[in-house]
This record gives C-alpha cells, sequence and structure tokens, in this order.
C-alpha cells in the first residue's frame, strides 16, 4: 500500500478542525485508510541516518497514512482532505469540468517515430492557477507517487509538468537519436546530448532506476514547443526551461507512455486534484492531442459515468439490511453520488472521474461496506452446515514435526525464496538442471528463484549459529518448488522433509537412523515389496562419492541422504562435517 505523509497542522487547517492522534486514528479507519506512522521530517532523517544528520532539520508533525493501492485520488493532501469532507458530510462532491480557452487551444503533435518506444500522449492546461509553497510541494510528490504506483516507475506512463508562459506552441512529440537530442535538464546549468545525460544519471540515485526504459532504444522520446525548445526527455527528465516554480500561473501537463488508458487516468487525477487551485475551481482547459494517424483527442476526458446497482445485492453481499435510500446516502458519502431509481430497488450511482478504481459492481458493494462500517456489520452463522477437516498434507507434516522434535532435531523456518548461487552453484549443480522457478524481477540477489530444495536453508542457518554448542540437528518441513509445463500456473509445490547433522564427525549412522524412524512412524516396512522402503548407493555432486544413498519407499524414488561433500560444506561458510537427509513426503498420504 502506497504510503502518503502530510503535515497535521495544515491537515487539520484543511478539514477545518483539529483530531486528537486517536480521533484521526479512528476516522481513518472508518474511512479504509490506516494511520501508519506519526512522524516528523527530524525524527525520520534520525532513525535512517543519526541525529548528527537529523540538526536542523523541521520538528513538523507529520501523519503517515497507508492508503489502497488503487485510491489514486487520495494520494495527496487535496484528494485526502476533500475524500474525508465528503465521508464527513461537510461538503458535496465537487463537479469537474473540462472548459475550452478563450484563444487558441494547446495543440500536442504526435509523430510515428514514436510508434515502437512511448506511442501515446494526452496533456491538459491547468489555467491560473495560485500556488503556495505547500501547495507546490504537493503537486510534486502526488507526480512521484503516481510513478511509483499506476505508472509502475514510469514504465507505463511518465508525467512532466511546465510553465506554459515560457513555451510558444503547438508542441510536438516525437523520436530522435540520442545524439541529436541536446538541452538543458532540470537543475543543470548547461546544456547536454541525450547519451551524456544518460551517463551522468547512471550515478544519480533518483533517475538511475528510469534509464533501462529507453538507453537501449535507437531514438529517445523527446517533446519541444514550436520553437524547438525542448519540455522534456520522457520518461528521464524535464527541461530546466520550462520548470515550474511557486510563481507559476499556467501549467502545461503531458502524460507520455506505453499504456493509453493508465496515461488518461494520470492525467485526470493531476488536474482533478490541483484545479481546486485555480481561479475558476474545478475547471481545466482542454488541450488538443493529434495522433500520426491523424486522429485528434481533446483532454482531459474527466468523464462520469453511471452505473445501476441493486440495493438487495449490495444488501446480501455485505450482510445488513438497509434501505435503498439509506444505501445511496452511504454511497454518496464515498464519493459516488447515488439516488434510488426505477421500482425503487435500483440504485444509480455516478462515478467521478477520479474514481477509476471503480471498475464493476462488488467496488460499489465493497464502498458500500465501507461507509456502513465494517465493525457494525453483525456477526452471524453461515445458513449452511459443512464439516471441517484439516487438509491430509498439513496434518501428515504437524505430525512429523512432533516426532522430528522428539528424536532431538530443532524446528527452523526458512525462505521460501534464495539466490540461484544456492540451489545450483554452491550444490555443484548447473541452475538450468535445477527446473527452478525465476523471479522476473527480484529485488535483491538473495531472493532470485524459489527453492528446489530445503538443504540449503538449514545449510544457511547453520551458518548463521556456528557458535552454538554441537551437535548442530536441525530440519524442516516446508514446500519446494518445481517447474511443471502440465499445470495450469507451469509450476507445482511439493512438500519436503530435510533434516541436517553437524558436528566434529559426519553422523551418517544419525541421519540413517533418523529415516528408519521416520518409515516407523509412516508404517512403511524396511524391504523390496511395494509397501516397503530401500536405500541403494548413488553418486550426486552434492555428496561425498561413495557416502551417498537414493531412498525407494513403495516402489518410487523419494529422496536422498549422505555425507556432504567438503566443498559444498566449504561453500556455506561450514568448518565441520554434515550429514543430510531430503525426503518427498507427499506419496506417503
Amino acid at each position: 500500500m502506497p504510503t502518503v505523509s502530510v503535515k497535521r497542522d495544515l491537515l487539520f487547517q484543511a478539514l477545518g478542525r483539529t483530531y486528537t492522534d486517536e480521533e484521526f486514528d479512528e476516522l481513518c479507519f472508518e474511512f479504509g485508510l490506516e494511520l501508519d506512522e506519526i512522524t516528523s521530517e527530524k525524527e525520520i532523517i534520525s532513525k535512517e541516518q543519526g541525529s548528527v544528520k537529523a540538526a536542523g532539520a523541521s520538528d513538523v508533525v507529520l501523519y503517515k497514512i497507508d492508503v489502497p493501492a488503487n485510491r489514486y485520488d487520495l494520494l495527496c493532501l487535496e484528494g485526502l482532505v476533500r475524500g474525508l469532507q465528503v465521508f464527513k458530510e461537510r461538503i458535496k462532491p465537487p463537479a469537474y469540468k473540462r472548459v475550452m480557452p478563450d484563444g487558441k487551444i494547446q495543440k500536442l503533435i504526435i509523430t510515428e517515430e514514436t510508434a515502437k518506444i512511448r506511442p501515446f500522449a494526452a496533456a491538459a492546461v491547468l489555467r491560473n492557477i495560485k500556488f503556495t509553497k505547500d501547495r507546490y510541494d504537493s503537486f510534486i510528490e502526488l507526480q512521484e507517487k503516481l510513478h511509483q504506483n499506476i505508472c509502475r516507475k514510469r514504465a507505463l506512463v511518465a508525467i512532466g509538468t511546465h510553465d506554459l508562459d515560457t513555451l510558444s506552441g503547438p508542441f510536438t512529440y516525437t523520436a530522435k537519436r540520442p545524439s541529436d537530442i541536446k538541452f538543458k535538464p532540470l537543475n543543470k546549468t548547461k546544456e547536454y546530448t541525450a547519451c551524456e545525460l544518460m551517463n551522468i544519471y547512471k550515478t544519480d540515485n533518483h533517475l538511475k532506476q528510469y534509464l533501462h526504459i529507453i538507453e537501449n532504444k535507437p531514438l529517445y522520446p523527446v517533446i519541444c514547443d514550436s520553437n524547438g525548445v525542448v519540455l522534456s526527455m520522457p520518461p528521464i527528465i524535464n527541461g530546466d526551461h520550462s520548470r515550474i516554480t511557486v510563481n507559476t500561473r499556467n501549467v502545461f501537463i503531458e502524460c507520455t507512455g506505453t499504456d493509453f488508458t493508465k496515461a488518461k487516468i494520470v492525467l485526470d487525477i493531476i488536474v482533478t486534484m490541483f484545479s481546486e487551485y485555480c481561479e475558476k475551481q474545478f475547471t481545466v482547459e482542454a488541450a488538443e492531442v493529434v495522433f500520426p494517424n491523424g486522429k485528434s483527442y481533446t483532454f482531459p476526458e474527466l468523464a462520469y459515468r453511471k452505473e445501476i446497482v441493486r440495493a438487495d445485492l449490495i444488501n446480501k453481499k455485505v450482510g445488513i439490511r438497509e434501505t435503498p435510500e439509506n444505501l445511496a446516502k452511504l454511497l454518496t458519502r464515498m464519493y459516488l453520488k447515488s439516488e434510488v431509481i426505477g421500482d425503487g430497488n435500483q440504485i444509480e450511482i455516478e462515478i467521478p472521474p477520479t474514481r477509476a478504481d471503480i471498475m464493476h459492481a462488488c467496488d460499489i458493494v465493497e464502498d458500500a461496506a465501507i461507509a456502513y462500517g465494517y465493525n457494525n456489520i453483525q456477526m452471524t452463522l453461515p445458513k449452511t452446515y459443512t464439516i471441517a477437516n484439516q487438509f491430509p498434507l498439513n496434518k501428515l507434516t504437524e505430525l512429523l514435526r512432533h516426532d522430528m522434535a522428539a528424536a532431538g532435531f530443532t524446528e527452523v523456518l526458512t525462505f521460501a525464496l534464495c539466490s540461484q548461487e544456492d540451489i545450483a552453484d554452491k550444490l555443484g549443480v548447473d541452475i538450468s538442471a535445477t527446473k527452478a522457478v525465476h523471479i522476473s524481477n527480484p529485488k535483491t540477489a538473495e531472493f532470485q528463484v524459489a527453492r528446489t530444495t530445503l538443504l540449503p536453508g538449514l545449510l544457511k542457518t547453520i551458518a548463521a549459529n556456528r557458535k552454538m554448542p554441537l551437535p548442530l540437528k536441525l530440519f524442516e518441513i516446508s514446500d519446494i518448488v518445481i517447474k511443471d509445463s502440465n499445470t495450469d500456473v507451469g509450476a507445482k509445490n511439493y512438500r519436503h522433509l530435510c533434516a541436517v547433522y553437524y558436528n566434529k564427525n559426519p553422523g551418517f549412522e544419525i541421519i540413517h537412523g533418523l529415516l528408519d524412524r521416520i518409515m516407523q512412524l509412516l508404517d512403511v516396512p524396511p524391504g523390496e515389496d511395494k509397501e516397503g522402503y530401500v536405500i541403494r548407493a548413488s553418486e550426486g555432486p552434492a555428496f561425498f562419492p561413495g557416502r551417498c544413498a537414493e531412498i525407494f519407499a513403495r516402489g518410487q524414488s523419494i529422496g536422498k541422504l549422505g555425507v556432504l561433500h567438503p566443498d559444498v560444506i566449504t561453500k556455506f561458510e561450514l568448518t565441520m562435517p554434515c550429514s543430510s537427509l531430503e525426503i518427498n513426503i507427499e506419496p506417503f498420504l
């Protein structure tokens, strides 16, 4: 969930009253939000960088509020205040209007060169807007929140805001070779080519995360005015020439991207949030966008649409008994202007351009539940009877866990994700042979793949506890994940049991004895017959030659046990011999 930081005093001023921290926490809960933290800029810097760095920082109290990921209209102070005021019935939802300019409409022309990079764009103008320092900061912060959220770190949409009075339309959105693009970027003192900028921003903590979006493309997108002045090179940086300040009166907003729908949503959110500060409140000046095929669109759309939901459906889904009139009132409090129509059981809901999260009747039902109050919904017993039963695999797991502990082994719980090195290189196996499920965008090298064996997690646990008295006897019963093209999701989970014995001697006989005990508990006798189990000499890259055995039970291979190879022990930063056992317990269900 995104977190919005707002100054407490500024928030209370906008709400028209003050709250205690407990009262505001309760208000947030009622509205479906969560007051995550009460802090200050000084306190944040002190925690992250130390008290020395925090000297001189602001002591202004900040509320950090968790907002649902799809409520883009609550990502800034303006939207948050408006939503809460409507919820408390202090104001009515404003009506947003798109107006045509008195003179010539601002035009953004898209050329065909953008087709393979970022083919879509939308634009609008906030005319005669009045910024203050706090309003300006909120305007910039909303763009950043949208970039991280719906814009998917600028991959889908990038926002550019410009001082219209410094520019001359019409504007052109095109794509050029990096060497042909030269301009003075934001916060720089001289001009650079696009190639030079990409090299400069590789060391920029904020912008380097966006470079990959276009750096390998033959052409880079760029927006210029009629005089050739560069407004921006989306999605990387805006030009310094058209930068907005607190004194800016007319703002030209452009949203470029690869997703047309999201570009329109982002534009609608920005203009609806800040048109409040325009001379004509909640009005937005239209801009025309001309596509390469000659088709012209006027933005922002600011489209209102209507949905009809039956009152009895809402009552049934939420578990309440409210009249249609009361339900309409609840929905109106959630910024969804509603009225009862037709046979008296139908509710017509007007969905404003700020509520892009409303896509289905269930979204409307959810808002009705929030407005009614989850704590006010009476608990009732279901009308149908079912007999609950523990999932057989989990029941077997629980029984084995208790008996493993009784055998003197300590249970550990390790991460389901690990590095490629853990399940491949360190165990002497090629990564392609592991059938591992890879994470497409891992946040860290420690979590690149889903584990295909429990052994690395246990060995890493031992490495972190080497100072503990010997012997160390650990076990884990958890799922591993293997690629499987026969399943609908392309992968399958298997419940494994893994045990490790770590001491001055390998202790193979202890691990072997543990296997016999497990089989005894599972009522599987030793023997070659179909219902029995047997171990046969085997080899494995993770095991010492001649000290490895494969385990067969009920006619199938279920795992291996043996003494780990010295190379494996060394790679996991261990210094003493180690024996391990790992089996699949699902065949015993």
